[in-house]
């Protein structure tokens, strides 16, 4: 990170030949270093070796946005290659994992549709019908991150209109070459349309057709397989931001230590120090928060309650924290001259991607209720 990753910033987040090779060069060095693809294990291609080392690894991951594509775990490449080290066939595996995870090709997950609530997937209106041995694909997506320059997507959509509203749909693997299907549009996020893997991009399926066999387990395990992808996709997202968090307050101490108004550096200003205080325990919180999750993921537990608490903790935290230092910076915390306006445009976007913070709450107080309605009550251990 300090080596390689800070220093290239600038470089690589531009759009052009040169970051794309630069990119390559310091891959084949995290490759080299055995740091390549932590998220996923030995034998899926990667390095990792569970949840808690991989928190360790993020939190130095995070502190720079462009990291996570240096040692191939960036989103929603990581995700992908989860499920299909899960859940794919061995063919599903050597065709799409493989060079998905040598970092030779990249993917896209396409779900979320502009005509319904992202938010409640049991309202996705995209069809896959079965004709012979094939599926023929109608939808309309968008927020299909990484899908400008991805080779396949993993797409969610109805299969089983008839079954139960979490038995009606399937993800299929569909290759980006296939006749049928249309990149309409990068998506401008809050004036920025990113470049390749940090896409948020509008995708259109017109009777596109491939075989039964490029179906995620088994047809109707959409929604089953969504909260093995999206469960741990959130702690990663989380783990990544108490980087950003660390970096933004490490950048606020040392402008309030430097700066000087009305009398004195910024430090000895009672606002900035309570600012200083609360972060300090709030950064805190969400670490210890973080990596109790992670413990219960290494245990086997799929701590739906423990990620769903830090994941809208985490993401206020990290906004409060950005948006302290940025004050603290004054018109330098506006400009890219740091980079604390990328990361705050990064992190509004938290509150919503993968569940937004009032369906996380509403998942703790159901099941916090619910214990205590069976009389088990609550224990924060």
């Amino acid at each position: 990170m300090e080596e390689h990753v800070f220093p290239n910033e600038p470089a690589l987040t531009r759009e052009d030949d040169a970051a794309d090779a630069l990119v390559r060069g310091l891959q084949q060095k995290a490759k080299d270093a055995g740091l390549w693809a932590p998220h996923l294990p030995p034998e899926a291609g990667g390095s990792g070796s569970g949840f808690l080392e991989y928190a360790d690894l993020n939190e130095e991951i995070g502190r720079s946005y462009v990291a996570q594509l240096i040692l191939g775990c960036q989103a929603p490449d990581a995700g992908n290659g989860e499920i299909l080290h899960l859940y794919g066939t061995d063919e599903q595996k050597e065709r799409f994992l493989r060079p998905l995870v040598a970092g030779e090709v990249r993917s896209f997950f396409g779900m979320t549709e502009p005509e319904v609530a992202g938010s409640d997937p049991t309202l996705l209106r995209g069809r896959a019908e079965r004709d012979g041995d094939e599926w023929v694909i109608d939808a309309h997506k968008w927020f299909s991150s990484g899908a400008d320059g991805a080779a396949f997507g993993v797409v969610m959509v109805v299969t089983e209109p008839e079954a139960e509203p979490h038995r009606r749909a399937s993800m299929i693997l569909v290759p980006t070459d296939t006749p049928g299907y249309e990149l309409v549009r990068r998506i401008p996020v809050m004036g920025h349309e990113g470049r390749g893997w940090g896409t948020h991009c509008e995708t259109r399926f017109t009777g596109v057709r491939v075989p039964l066999a490029n179906t995620l387990g088994e047809p109707g395990d959409g929604f089953r397989i969504a909260q093995k992808r999206l469960g741990p996709g959130r702690i990663h997202h989380v783990m990544r931001w108490l980087g950003q968090m660390q970096r933004a307050f490490e950048l606020m101490c040392a402008r309030a230590l430097e700066r000087e108004a009305f009398g004195g550096p910024l430090a000895e200003k009672q606002t900035i120090q309570n600012w200083i205080a609360e972060s300090a325990a709030d950064i805190q919180a969400c670490r210890l928060m973080t990596l109790q999750a992670a413990h219960r993921l290494d245990e086997g537990d799929e701590a739906r309650v423990e990620i769903s608490l830090i994941k809208f903790f985490a993401a206020r935290v990290l906004g409060e924290v950005l948006d302290r230092a940025i004050q603290v910076h004054g018109g330098l915390g506006l400009t890219d001259d740091t980079p604390l306006a990328l990361m705050w445009r990064m992190a509004r976007s938290g509150r919503v991607y993968d569940g937004p913070d009032e369906v996380h709450k509403a998942v703790v107080a159901r099941r916090i209720l619910r214990s205590f309605a069976e009389g088990d009550g609550w224990r924060f251990t």
